[in-house]
């Protein structure tokens, strides 16, 4: 519930300068009450995963997706934290796209309605901000756009390159492998990081919520206790050029971590991995398996480590 509380919180920053107000009306014409969506409501007799499965794949059966009027006259805060509880459903199972995929088949019925459900998408699954991102839910967002005749070959380009980006380390998958410099001059590899757990941490120096992540780290007693025990292994990666705020600011790294920078940004390059918004934290296996991807959640982290055991 947590986590979906703070989507709703997201969305209402990232969306409230696009809501429908009165005053964007002539002062004698009364302004129109905002249609509302309602989702379909699991039958009572299910029990509460049947629920959840349920609401998967039928959460938007009351929605008529051919009525484009309906998305000019509502209120997009409200159809942004209805989609965001729909992500929370879709969360339980977080590398299943097929519902996610299902819907836009539906959405892509019209350029304005795939433009509707590409922006609610955007703003919940793939905004930085949102604890709700994921990528394996977004592609078949992109896909979508990718798929449909509304859209020319400059309009392409964007969900084309989204697309590239999300593709890379996918859950479930193996990680991209990088190899990274020490501030001896020495070299390894991510995949030479050998540990039961291994957490990449994609940082800046002068990043405030990098300093905040770390500290969040340094603090859990349960990550604390696996660095110790050689469970787990943290590599920090640095994946800019100027190295002067790097090398001032690599004594505040823990010492029993591998802080290393990406030499020659091969990472940026290749685009390996999403630098859009750093920091970014990657929860990997001992085969370099995507546990958690682009994440800022600690707490998210030991919660998967937890469930593994």
């Amino acid at each position: 519930m947590s986590r979906l509380l703070l989507i709703l919180c997201a969305a209402a920053a990232l969306v409230a300068c696009g809501r429908r107000t009165p005053s964007s009306r002539p002062a004698a014409e009364p302004a129109a009450p905002a249609r509302v969506f309602l989702p379909a409501i699991a039958p009572s007799a299910l029990s509460d995963e049947e629920k959840i499965d349920y609401l998967r794949w039928h959460y938007w059966d009351r929605f008529d997706f051919a009525d484009t009027l309906f998305i000019r006259e509502a209120d997009t805060l409200m159809m942004a934290e209805a989609f965001a509880r729909y992500a929370a459903i879709l969360a339980s199972r977080p590398t299943d796209g097929a519902p996610m995929d299902s819907l836009m088949r539906r959405a892509a019925a019209s350029r304005p309605m795939l433009d509707y459900f590409a922006f609610l998408s955007a703003t919940v699954l793939h905004d930085p901000n949102s604890p709700l991102r994921n990528d394996e839910f977004y592609i078949p967002v992109l896909r979508a756009q990718l798929a449909s005749p509304w859209y020319d070959e400059w309009e392409r380009l964007g969900p084309e390159y989204e697309l590239q980006t999300a593709m890379q380390n996918r859950l479930g998958e193996r990680a991209n492998d990088f190899r990274y410099t020490l501030a001896s001059g020495a070299t390894g590899t991510l995949y030479g990081v050998r540990a039961e757990y291994v957490l990449v941490f994609i940082n800046n120096p002068g990043c405030a919520l990098c300093k905040e992540i770390r500290e969040q780290i340094v603090s859990s007693p349960m990550l604390t206790e696996m660095i110790e025990r050689g469970r787990l292994k943290v590599v920090a990666l640095y994946p800019d050029e100027d190295l002067t705020e790097w090398r001032a600011y690599r004594e505040k790294i823990p010492a029993s971590w591998i802080n290393g920078y990406d030499k020659g940004c091969v990472v940026r390059e290749t685009n390996s991995y999403d630098l859009s918004a750093i920091p970014a934290l990657y929860l990997l296996d001992s085969e370099k398996r995507v546990l958690v991807k682009d994440s800022t959640d600690v707490g998210y982290i030991e919660e998967v480590i937890d469930r593994r055991g």
